[in-house]
């Protein structure tokens, strides 16, 4: 169980690591969130992880550009 873990969270984009890091709640109850409601939904929490997944890796590179311009 640990490295099936291990694996989603080298893979997995660190979505909901993040917000649990903003939200000051643990990362596995908001995956355990992810995981329900996406079976009770049938897929469509994985598309709202998608979207904050693009834009947490878009922000990143704009951090990245915005202190090469200015340094």
């Amino acid at each position: 169980m640990k490295g099936i873990q291990e694996f989603f969270e080298k893979y997995a984009f660190g979505v909901c690591t993040r917000l649990g890091e903003k939200l000051r709640i643990p990362s596995s109850s908001i995956r355990l969130f992810f995981i329900y409601t996406s079976f009770l939904t049938f897929g469509s929490p994985v598309l709202v992880y998608l979207m904050l997944a693009f834009v947490m890796n878009f922000r990143k590179h704009i951090r990245r550009r915005h202190s090469l311009w200015y340094h």
